[in-house]
C-alpha cells in the first residue's frame, strides 16, 4: 500500500483513482470495487467489526480512495506506515449538493434512488448487505454522518471536522491536502513522481453514480423476475394434467 485516501466521498474520488492508477499506483481501491462485487461487503463488515482485514482487502493494491477505505484511515496509515495519505477536498457548498443527490439519497429521504435501491434490498440480499454496510459507515452509529443526516449545513460541518482529524491524526511532511482542481503538480510533487503529459481526468460521476443505482435494481429485478417466473413454470409442469 502506497497511497491512502483520507478524503471523504463525492471530492473527486473517481479522479484520485484514475490519476494514481495512471501514475501506476494502482490498481486502486474505490467503492466501486465493492459495487462491482458485493460480496466484499462482508469484509467490511468484518472491519467494522474490529477485525483487521486489510491484507485480505487490498491483496494486490497499491492504493485506495474514497470510503471504505477512508473511513478506516488511521487505522490503515498505522498498518502501513510508509504510505502517504492524501486529503481531498471540494467547494463544502457544492460537495453538500453532490452528496445529498447521490449517497444521501440512497439511504434517505424519499427520492426516487433511494426508493429503486430499497426495492432492490427487497429481493436482493447481497444488495441488503451492502446498504447494511453504508449504513454503519455513514448513516448510523459510529458512521461518519450519523449526527448529519438532517440538513445540509450539518453535512458540511461534518465534512471541516474529519478534514480537521485527519489533519491532527496524520503527520504533515506524510500528509497532501489536495483539490484535483489543482491538477497534477502538487499530487506529483508530493508522490515524488513525473508529471503526465496528458491532463489530470476530471470525471463528474454524479449521473454515472445515480446510473448504477437505476441499472442495478433493473437487473435485479429482472434475474427476480426470471426466476420467479421459472418456479411458477416448474411448479406447472409437475402438477398432474387435469382429468378431461
Amino acid at each position: 500500500m502506497k497511497v491512502i485516501g483520507a478524503g471523504l466521498p463525492r471530492t473527486g474520488t473517481l479522479t484520485q483513482k484514475m490519476a494514481l492508477e495512471m501514475l501506476g499506483l494502482g490498481p486502486c481501491y474505490h467503492m466501486v470495487n465493492v459495487l462491482a462485487d458485493l460480496g466484499q461487503a462482508d469484509l467490511w463488515a468484518r472491519a467494522l467489526d474490529g477485525e483487521a482485514v486489510w491484507d485480505e482487502v487490498f491483496d494486490g493494491f497499491q492504493s485506495t480512495v474514497d470510503w471504505p477505505g477512508g473511513y478506516f484511515t488511521e487505522a490503515l496509515a498505522d498498518r502501513y506506515p510508509e504510505a502517504k495519505v492524501v486529503l481531498s477536498v471540494r467547494d463544502k457548498q457544492r460537495w453538500a449538493e453532490s452528496m445529498h443527490e447521490t449517497v444521501w439519497a440512497v439511504r434517505n429521504g424519499d427520492s426516487l434512488t433511494r426508493l429503486l435501491s430499497d426495492a432492490r434490498a427487497r429481493i436482493d440480499p447481497q444488495w441488503s448487505a451492502f446498504l447494511g454496510m453504508i449504513d454503519a459507515l455513514l448513516w448510523r452509529g459510529a458512521g461518519t454522518f450519523a449526527d448529519a443526516r438532517e440538513s445540509m449545513d450539518a453535512l458540511i460541518e461534518t465534512a471541516y471536522a474529519h478534514e480537521a482529524s485527519v489533519r491532527a491524526a496524520i503527520p504533515a511532511e506524510r500528509l497532501l491536502v489536495w483539490d484535483v482542481r489543482e491538477g497534477w503538480e502538487p499530487l506529483c510533487a508530493f508522490l515524488e513522481l513525473p508529471v503526465p503529459e496528458v491532463e489530470l481526468p476530471h470525471i463528474n460521476d454524479r449521473a454515472e453514480f445515480i446510473g448504477r443505482i437505476a441499472d442495478g435494481t433493473i437487473e435485479a429485478l429482472q434475474r427476480w423476475r426470471a426466476d420467479a417466473t421459472a418456479a411458477q413454470d416448474g411448479v406447472e409442469s409437475a402438477e398432474p394434467s387435469a382429468e378431461r
